[in-house]
This record gives C-alpha cells, sequence and structure tokens, in this order.
C-alpha cells in the first residue's frame, strides 16, 4: 500500500504481537521477511481490524492502536496488521569500508552503503536529520523509493563490496537486512551496519545471522544525558553490545564528543571502562562534534580534546583507539598492542597499507582482532584466542 505517488509503500513486518498476545520471543516474535507474524497470522492476514499491537522491534515497544504510527515514524498499525515503510531506498553510496568507521573490518575495500528514510532516536546534533529524523520533524519529507534487493546485491557484487546499511538507523529495517542477506551470502557479499544499537533482545536475535559487522553508537555515559540526546535509555545499547558480539557479528564502537552529554572527561573515562571490561580488543572510534541541526552554538571538538579522550580509552585498557582526522596518521593507524608495530597505514578514508597476515601481526604473532581478508574470499578472523556531496553522510569533521 502507498500513502500517494510521494510517501511511503508499506509491507508487512516483523516483530511485533497484538497486545495482550504471545510475549516476545514466542511464535510471533519473528519469521520469515515480510511475513506478518506481529499480527497472529500468516501474511497479510488482518484479522480484527481494531486490534491494538505492540511493536516488538526497539525498546521503545509502542503501542499501536489502528492507524497509529510509532515512535520511529516508519512502522504502524493498519486494520490491526503491523507494517513497515523502512523496506525502501532513499540514498545509496559506493565508498571506502573506513568511512562506516570500520577500521577491522578488510581494510581498503569497498561498500556499498545504502539508507532508507527514519530513526528510533531524535539525536539534535544529528547530521542526517534530514533522512534520518522524517516523520518525526517538520518539513522532513519522504524520499525513499522500494528497494530492490537483487540489483542491489548485484551492484555490490560486481563492484567487489559489501552491502552497508548507514546514514539513518539499519535496525528499522530488518525486513530488508533478512532479504538482502538470503541474497548477498551466496554472492560473498558481507552486511554491515552502522547502527544505534537501540533495539531489543529478539530483534538482535533475528538479524545477527545476516550480519557480518556493526558500528555500534555510544553517545553517552549515563542514562540521564543519553536521554536528554536521543529521547531513549542507554542501557540497551550497552547491551547490543555484547549481544551482537555473542553472536559472533564483528562489533566497533564510535562515540561522538557531544557538549553537555560525552565530551566530559569523566564521561569519556566511563565510556572507555565499560568497554574494556567487555573487551579491551573493541575498537574505539572517537568523533568530533560538528555543530549541526539543533545544536549550531557549540564549537566543534578540539584537537586537544580528543588527544585526551583518546589517552583515556588507553588508560582504561582499550587496544585500539582511533581518531579519524584531527591527530594526523597517528590517530588512525593500527598497532600491535605487543611489539607496537605500525600494522595498519590509514588516509583520511582509505587504507594505504596493511601489514595483518592471517589475521596476526607479522613480526610477533600477536593476534589481532578484526574480520581481515578479501571480499568473496572468506574473511580471515582472529579473536581473543586467535552519489553526492549533498547527500547523507558519516561524521565527517572538518580539517584540524
Amino acid at each position: 500500500m502507498s500513502d500517494g505517488s510521494r510517501g511511503p509503500v508499506w509491507r508487512a513486518a516483523v516483530l511485533g504481537e497484538p497486545v495482550g498476545g504471545p510475549p516476545a520471543g514466542g511464535p510471533s516474535a519473528g519469521g520469515p521477511s515480510g511475513e506478518n507474524v506481529s499480527a497472529g497470522g500468516a501474511a497479510g492476514a488482518g484479522g480484527a481490524g481494531d486490534r491494538r499491537i505492540r511493536c516488538l522491534l526497539c525498546p521503545h515497544g509502542c503501542e499501536l492502536g489502528p492507524g497509529e504510527t510509532g515512535v520511529c515514524a516508519v512502522r504502524r498499525n493498519h486494520a490491526g496488521v503491523l507494517e513497515t515503510a523502512t523496506y525502501a531506498l532513499a540514498v545509496q553510496h559506493l565508498d571506502a569500508i573506513e568511512r562506516k568507521p570500520l577500521y577491522h573490518v578488510r581494510p581498503g575495500s569497498r561498500v556499498l552503503t545504502i539508507a532508507g528514510p527514519g530513526c528510533s532516536f531524535r539525536c539534535n546534533y544529528c547530521v542526517n536529520h534530514r533522512l534520518s529524523q522524517y516523520g518525526q520533524v517538520d518539513g522532513v519529507t519522504w524520499t525513499g523509493r522500494p528497494a530492490r534487493p537483487a540489483e542491489l546485491v548485484e551492484r555490490a557484487a560486481a563492484a567487489g563490496a559489501s552491502l552497508g546499511m548507514s546514514y539513518a538507523e539499519p535496525g528499522l529495517a530488518p525486513e530488508l537486512t533478512l532479504d538482502l542477506a538470503a541474497l548477498a551470502a551466496p554472492a560473498g557479499v558481507p552486511i554491515v551496519w552502522k547502527t544505534n544499537g537501540f533495539l531489543t533482545a529478539s530483534a538482535i536475535d533475528l538479524v545477527a545471522g545476516a550480519l557480518d559487522a556493526v558500528n555500534i553508537d555510544v553517545k553517552a555515559a549515563d542514562e540521564a544525558a543519553h536521554r536528554r540526546l536521543t529521547g531513549a535509555p542507554l542501557r540497551p545499547v550497552l547491551d547490543a553490545v555484547e549481544r551482537l558480539r555473542a553472536a559472533g557479528v564483528w562489533v566497533e564502537v564510535s562515540t561522538p564528543l557531544i557538549p553537555g552529554v560525552s565530551a566530559e572527561p569523566e564521561a569519556l573515562r566511563a565510556i572507555a571502562r565499560h568497554l574494556a571490561g567487555i573487551d579491551p580488543g573493541i575498537p574505539w572510534h572517537l568523533l568530533r562534534f560538528t555543530p549541526d541541526f539543533r545544536m549550531r552554538r557549540p564549537p566543534p571538538t578540539s584537537p586537544r580534546a580528543l588527544a585526551a579522550a583518546r589517552a583515556a580509552g588507553r588508560d582504561a585498557g582499550l587496544r585500539f583507539v582511533y581518531v579519524e582526522r584531527a591527530l594526523g596518521d597517528a590517530g588512525r593507524q593500527t598497532r600491535c598492542p605487543t611489539c607496537d608495530t605500525v600494522l595498519v597505514r590509514r588516509g583520511i578514508w582509505e587504507t594505504l597499507e596493511s601489514a595483518v597476515t592471517h589475521g596476526r601481526c607479522p613480526h610477533c604473532g600477536q593476534p589481532v582482532p578484526g574480520r581481515w581478508g578479501t571480499i568473496g574470499a572468506g574473511a580471515q578472523t582472529a579473536g581473543a584466542e586467535a552519489d553526492g556531496p549533498a547527500g547523507p553522510r558519516e561524521r565527517e569533521p572538518p580539517d584540524g
């Protein structure tokens, strides 16, 4: 169904239940992509048109009456059936994997990044608010068109690239993710996300098998600050880091240094300690705040503050702490945590040289955690044991 020639195309969604129905994780918590198990029936089965539905995709847990749309503005109750508008494509760009940022995932490879409108957060600094804040901010119009998974996988495979979902919130599109993965896996095309991590355990369990790697934003150190910034609790994001890792997904973490939220030294130390407590090998990307959207007055993060944040990460025990631009080449290098050899040298958004060999330092044999290797040839892994300038963007801070 379409709300007009320029509006969303809605289709049956997964991850929901009738209010008063079976619990999350039961028979109605998920199913094949496009199957509307959320309304308690087979695909397209509407049942009672006045039934309320609880969305189980994210921890907002919206209970929707007929005609109501969730906080994200891209999932709705239509005549007793949970539907999604996220089987959509607003942008696609072929660029470097380093721009997600993913530094320990096949350095030097490319990723075809796609996005549709919508987000479960309402961050006041969002550089992609014209896409992510559809339905939440006046003046943000629908820009998506129906996604065609076969065409996207074919393009990524022809380019020797991964398929990435970013710019807005890919976690709102489990249906599209699963359909892409079903076609991408036989073609040797990995699926990666840049995500806010705000998902239920049921949602993570549903999509984890489709994902090769994710970068999760941890935007704050405490619940109050996170709610002020995003309108959502922090705990599910931290849980997602651990649950995705436990499911075998490669996880890197990004923290933007947002004034009044995460830029203070104690907040950064707290985030670093938490990540190091999970695994000191988690790569941590420190992102420079740039004024945008509703936060245009605070100045960009200074190089001195980024250097101090990097030092805090290392002091907490994290082995791989990165700053994309403001600290020059040294901020982007991957060094062996044992012998300090430079293993990966990067330009701003590209890998210049990688010496990682079969997931190890070639000088001392230290395992280097990540997804190494090449697209289509199987990734080498090592764990703790062994289209246009005006379009959406990853955080691209100004020089300095």
